[in-house]
C-alpha cells in the first residue's frame, strides 16, 4: 500500500505503515544493529545509539553525512534528521508481532521526493523479507513501479493545493 502523504502547516508528511509478524525486539535490531542495519540500507551506521546521537550516511566518495538523533525511546521510538527533513520509526506490540509506522516530515516537495518515498517503500519491504527469512530479488525493479505511483501520488497533491488556491 501507498504511503498516505498529507499537507500540514510546515511542509507534507509522508505516513507508511506495517504489521509485522516479529516482535519489537527483532524489528528494531534491523533498525539499530549495524550488521543488520547494511542489509536493507548499506549506506548507514550508527555511531551513537543515543538522543543527541549521530547515524552516518556514507555518500559513496569517502565523505559522510552526520544525521543527528532527535529522539529515543529503546524499542519504541528512533527519529532522526535526514538532510532537511526528519524520519521517524515508531514500533509497537501487538499480539502476533508489532505494527512499525514510518513517518518522513518533509519541509518540501522536490524532483527527489518521489525517489526516497519509493526509496523508503522498498526499505520496508526489505526489511520484511529479511525478517520472514526471504530475499528480494531486483530492488531496482521493485522500486520503479513503487517510484512510479509516488510520482503520480505528489503530482495529484500539488495539483489539489493548485486548485484549492
Amino acid at each position: 500500500m501507498l504511503a498516505s502523504i498529507d499537507r500540514t502547516e510546515h511542509g507534507y508528511f509522508a505516513r507508511f505503515e506495517r504489521r509485522l509478524k516479529h516482535s519489537v525486539e527483532e524489528v528494531w535490531s534491523y533498525l539499530t544493529d549495524n550488521e543488520k542495519l547494511k542489509q536493507w540500507f548499506p549506506e548507514l551506521r550508527v555511531e551513537e545509539l543515543r538522543e543527541g546521537g549521530t547515524i552516518l550516511f556514507d555518500m559513496g566518495d569517502g565523505t559522510f553525512e552526520k544525521m543527528n538523533i532527535t529522539r529515543l525511546q529503546i524499542h519504541s521510538l528512533l527519529e532522526y534528521t535526514w538532510a532537511d527533513d526528519l524520519v521517524r520509526f515508531e514500533l509497537s506490540p501487538e499480539p502476533d508481532g508489532c505494527f512499525l509506522v514510518f513517518q518522513e516530515e518533509l519541509t518540501k516537495i522536490t524532483d527527489h521526493t518521489a525517489k526516497d518515498l519509493a526509496g523508503w517503500h522498498v526499505c520496508l519491504d526489505v526489511i520484511e523479507a529479511l525478517l520472514d527469512g526471504r530475499t528480494m530479488e531486483s530492488r531496482f525493479e521493485v522500486w520503479k513501479t513503487w517510484h512510479e505511483k509516488y510520482v503520480q501520488a505528489l503530482s495529484d497533491i500539488k495539483n489539489s493545493a493548485t486548485d484549492a488556491s
